[in-house]
């Protein structure tokens, strides 16, 4: 059952989110590289994307929160759902998501799969179609190319978040912020150490590699 549902787009601190909300106790929880860790988990997606209807608790069953795409594509199912789970709306200057956004996971779902790749590659080539499907064709009508379309439905989505959501279920979250914020919200102690920040551009193909190889996030904490 989840107790924590992450609404922001991807690309705005979600998996810094993901290992704090681990880290505080709301774990595990659910965000777009579960689906590389895995890949078995793909086929209740697949079926979402189709426009299928899948019980909540099977999609995320061992889960406590999610947070980033593909679970956000559904974030008003799961508000509805989920009526006592707190809702978390990951924000950031929007021209730095757009290019952050742009050189990864967009530039990724749009690049050339390798002619004959391993069995990485292959989990990557199942996951294209969905996140096609759902996030460039769903939430950008397949203009995400167009950099003004784009901002402007990063801007029109997190107004509508917070126009759907009660205040007293939402935090609007900065991971800039750290710790405090989130824990006040969560009504938990802010603990002992830094504030992860994980997943900067840089960082992102190694990152990948890595969940690929060990089949989890791996936490700095």
């Amino acid at each position: 059952m989840l107790n924590v549902i992450g609404a922001g787009f991807g690309r705005t601190g979600t998996t810094s989110l993901k290992v704090a909300l681990e880290h505080l106790g709301f774990g595990p929880c659910f965000h777009m590289y579960e689906l590389l860790a895995k890949p078995e988990l793909m086929g209740d997606w697949t079926r979402l994307a189709g426009g299928e209807t899948v019980p909540w608790d099977q999609v995320f069953a061992g889960y406590s929160s999610t947070v980033d795409w593909p679970g956000t594509s559904f974030w008003r199912e799961l508000v509805d759902s989920h009526p006592e789970a707190k809702v978390i709306l990951t924000d950031r200057d929007a021209d730095r998501w757009y290019e952050s956004t742009y050189n990864t996971i967009y530039s990724l779902a749009n690049s050339e799969p390798p002619a004959q790749g391993d069995e990485a590659d292959a989990v990557v080539a199942r996951f294209r179609p969905v996140l096609h499907k759902l996030i460039w064709d769903g939430e950008f009508d397949g203009r995400f190319a167009d950099r003004d379309h784009a901002i402007e439905v990063f801007h029109r989505h997190n107004a509508e978040v917070q126009r759907y959501v009660p205040a007293d279920r939402l935090l609007v979250f900065r991971v800039s912020q750290g710790w405090r914020p989130l824990c006040d919200f969560l009504g938990v102690d802010v603990p002992d150490a830094e504030f992860p920040h994980v997943n900067d551009t840089a960082s992102m193909p190694e990152l990948m590699r890595r969940i690929r190889s060990e089949g989890e996030v791996p936490s700095p904490l």
